[in-house]
C-alpha cells in the first residue's frame, strides 16, 4: 500500500548524499505527470523542466564543478534570500547550516570543507537524475506561486515512487553553463535544480532533520 499525502509531505527531507542506483525515464515522467496536476492562474501552467541523467548530466556537473573549484563567481538572475538578513529568518538559516555542518564534524574555521560540501550542489550530491526547473520572465511574481506548488509537487510525488528529492537554488547560479548543455530559451530564467534518486542510508548528512515552527506561532486563528 502506498503513502498517503501526509506521509509523503512528512516523510520529505533534503537529501545531500544519493545512491548511484539509476531511476528509469518512465519513473520520471510519471512524477512529473503527477506534479503538473499543481493548480495554476487560469491554468497557465508555467513551468519547463530539463531531465538528465547518465552521461549528459556527468559533463554538466564536471563543468559547474570546475567552475566552483576555480572561484567562478555565482551568476545571479533573480535574488533568491534577502539582503541583508533579518530576524527570525538569519537565526533559521544559521541553524540549518551549522547543523548540516555538524553531521559531517565540519567546524566554523574548516573553510576547505565548507568549500568542497557546497560543491556538491554542482554534482546533484550525487544523484542519478538532475531536473533543472525554468520559467519564462515575462511572467510575473503569481506565475512563480503557482512554479512553487509544481516543485513541491515534484518533491511529494517522488516521496510516493519511494525516491528522494533535494531542491537546490544553488544551480541557479551557474545558469550560463546550464544553457550550454540544454536548449533553455533566452527567456526562461533558471529558478532551481532538484536532485533525485534513492537516499544514501548510511551518509551522515541524511541524518539531519529540520524543525518547524508551531503551527500557533505562524497561523491567526479567528472565529473557532
Amino acid at each position: 500500500m502506498g503513502m498517503t499525502a501526509a506521509e509523503a509531505i512528512t516523510s520529505r527531507r533534503a537529501i545531500r548524499a544519493f545512491l548511484p542506483a539509476p531511476v528509469p525515464r518512465e519513473t520520471v515522467a510519471r512524477i512529473l505527470t503527477v506534479a503538473a496536476r499543481a493548480p495554476s492562474g487560469s491554468n497557465i501552467q508555467p513551468w519547463h523542466v530539463h531531465a538528465l541523467a547518465g552521461d549528459p548530466l556527468k559533463a554538466l556537473c564536471a563543468e559547474m564543478m570546475a567552475a566552483h573549484e576555480a572561484d567562478v563567481p555565482a551568476e545571479r538572475e533573480y535574488a533568491y534570500y534577502p539582503d541583508p538578513w533579518f530576524e527570525p529568518y538569519l537565526s533559521r538559516r544559521r541553524k540549518v547550516g551549522w547543523g548540516l555542518y555538524a553531521t559531517l564534524g565540519i567546524t566554523k574555521n574548516d573553510r576547505d570543507r565548507m568549500k568542497a560540501q557546497q560543491g556538491r550542489n554542482f554534482i546533484f550530491f550525487g544523484a542519478p537524475v538532475g531536473l533543472i526547473v525554468t520559467i519564462d520572465r515575462r511572467l510575473n511574481p503569481g506565475s512563480w506561486l503557482d512554479l512553487g506548488m509544481f516543485v513541491q509537487n515534484i518533491l511529494v510525488a517522488a516521496r510516493g515512487e519511494g525516491l528522494d528529492t533535494c531542491p537546490q537554488a544553488a544551480l541557479a547560479t551557474r545558469h550560463t553553463i546550464l544553457r550550454r548543455h540544454m536548449p533553455i530559451p533566452a527567456e526562461d530564467i533558471v529558478v532551481c535544480g532538484i536532485a533525485l534518486g534513492m537516499a544514501d542510508p548510511d551518509a551522515p548528512e541524511n541524518t539531519l532533520e529540520t524543525t518547524r515552527e508551531p503551527v500557533e506561532s505562524f497561523c491567526n486563528f479567528q472565529g473557532f
